[in-house]
């Protein structure tokens, strides 16, 4: 059986390597607010700093809509963007103090969201998604009106992707975007709401600051931006599960991979699947 990381730039053994020196660099519009003179909060630039590929995203293939990917591909880098999403909320300020147990509920309740903002962020080639539904419902078929709804759930996720693109995000707004939905006192149990409640209020602060800064003549800016977040719930995990993550793990639930990378950190090894 041919295993699902193939070819020679494929991760190896199920390893996910910390960086890919070779691959492009993320698509930002508006230029990349590091390289110039912008306005920058030192808690906006740890943000930044936290990124697990910082000059090397999630692979050159992202930037080209009209590039051939493969279904092996896009889950490879679907599977890249969430191991992104956690080893960032690993390197961000605060988080890593937080208990354990708080980590674990605030990834798992956000997971899916911070996924959509990163598939925003890198461009991530969207109009393959019908087809991995389609190879989906090959493999397992469901009932005429499931496939409706499936199909349903992958137009709302090409629709926030796609108003997320529109606004021109750059880098430093998705970062502060993802540290106010990471920080959300929405998660069950934790042990100390209010001090999550002030990270996100913290966050949300230092956007308002430097899209201030930033884009003065767009004074309606911030709230665009804030008023794409509720939004960003309607996209349904279990969908983003099944099309993305079912051919590389199988049944393991998300959450146990999430909890499982959060304390291995960069040493992760994905479950290892072949293809039968």
């Amino acid at each position: 059986p041919q295993a699902v990381w193939g070819g020679p730039s494929s991760v190896q053994r199920g390893r996910m390597p910390p960086t890919q020196p070779t691959h492009g660099q993320f698509a930002l519009t508006n230029g990349d607010p590091l390289n110039c003179h912008s306005y920058l909060s030192g808690y906006i630039s740890l943000l930044l700093r936290a990124e697990p590929y910082p000059t090397s995203r999630f692979g050159s293939q992202c930037m080209q809509p009209n590039n051939i990917m493969g279904i092996e591909n896009i889950c490879e880098l679907a599977a890249r963007m969430l191991f992104s999403a956690v080893e960032w909320a690993r390197n961000i300020p605060f988080f890593p103090d937080l208990q354990i147990t708080d980590q674990v509920a605030l990834l798992r309740l956000t997971w899916s969201e911070l996924f959509v903002l990163n598939a925003a962020q890198c461009s991530m080639p969207l109009h393959v998604a019908p087809l991995l539904a389609a190879a989906g419902l090959h493999a397992s078929p469901m009932s005429a009106d499931r496939v409706v709804a499936f199909m349903d759930h992958i137009r709302i996720f090409q629709e926030q992707v796609e108003k997320l693109k529109a606004l021109h995000v750059d880098s430093a707004e998705y970062s502060c975007l993802k540290a106010i939905v990471l920080f959300t006192s929405d998660a069950c149990g934790l042990s100390d709401v209010a001090h999550v409640e002030s990270l996100q209020e913290k966050s949300q602060c230092a956007l308002e600051e430097y899209v201030r800064s930033q884009y003065p003549n767009q004074p309606t800016r911030f709230g665009k931006l804030l008023l794409r977040l509720p939004s960003l719930r309607t996209v349904s995990s279990s969908v983003i599960e099944q099309l993305f993550f079912v051919r590389l793990v199988g049944k393991t639930p998300i959450e146990t991979l999430i909890r499982d990378m959060l304390l291995s950190g960069s040493s992760f090894n994905w479950p290892y699947m072949a293809i039968q």
